[in-house]
């Protein structure tokens, strides 16, 4: 399978903004793994302003943007420096690639991301894709990495998307609020009554949450690709992925 995985800043680095060595050493070996195993892996990696802000002694995320991107700009490289020594342990290598909004808009500059997506493929390489955050703004930048992550799984005619966040999956209530909230494991469309399901922003450092993880499916089920909705604590769980067990929210995109 061709497989986008989207890793959250939570998953990646702890609520200081430093490096969660364990999480991340585990995710990388998994996927060199799967990439051992034949499957071709694009990762879509949150994290550079998280760790920006740990590199910098930032207490909490900078609300102005000249300090987001900053701390983007520090983060990014601390952020690529680790993936490529975890992914060289396994004999693989990953490449960065940095977009912005235009990238969506522009159809020759989406030709071409979607050329070198497939030719890095090609080549057995990683691509590892973040947006560009040292540059975009809230009027230019996609807004948060499930959209990215989602457009990216279009663009590459992937077969499957897997968002690793700090839920199991889509709930029948906040599983935080309400003890016997149901985990849904399988949605074949967004109702009303699904949609009404997302609340508001996850972790203090990223920028996501339930809203836009099901805009991230809607992208995905229009494009003919199922998305998966899993907790990112455990990389591991995507073997179970890969070998079609059931595991978190899996969205079922249009045949």
């Amino acid at each position: 399978m061709r497989i986008v995985v989207k890793v959250g800043t939570s998953t990646l680095a702890y609520a200081s903004g430093r490096l969660n060595i364990r999480h991340m050493e585990e995710f990388c070996k998994v996927l060199s793994d799967l990439k051992n195993e034949g499957h071709e892996i694009i990762v879509v990696s949150s994290g550079a302003i998280g760790m920006g802000m740990g590199k910098l002694s930032l207490k909490k995320r900078p609300e102005d943007i000249p300090t987001r991107q900053a701390a983007a700009a520090v983060g990014q490289c601390e952020l690529m420096y680790t993936y490529d020594k975890l992914f060289s342990e396994y004999n693989h290598i990953v490449a960065q690639l940095l977009i912005t909004n235009h990238v969506v808009h522009n159809e020759q500059m989406h030709i071409n991301f979607k050329n070198t997506i497939n030719r890095l493929l090609e080549m057995d390489v990683i691509p590892i894709i973040n947006e560009n955050d040292t540059v975009a703004t809230e009027e230019i930048g996609i807004g948060d990495n499930d959209t990215l992550a989602a457009i990216v799984t279009a663009y590459a005619d992937a077969d499957l998307l897997v968002l690793l966040s700090d839920i199991d999956g889509l709930y029948t209530a906040d599983p935080h609020k309400v003890k016997d909230a149901k985990l849904i494991e399988e949605i074949k469309e967004l109702t009303d009554e699904i949609t009404a399901l997302a609340g508001g922003k996850g972790s203090e450092n990223g920028t996501g949450g339930m809203v836009t993880k099901l805009q991230a499916a809607k992208i995905c089920m229009d494009s003919g690709c199922d998305m998966i909705i899993t907790n990112g604590a455990n990389p591991y769980v995507l073997y179970d992925i890969t070998e079609g067990k059931n595991v978190g929210s899996r969205f079922i995109g249009k045949r």
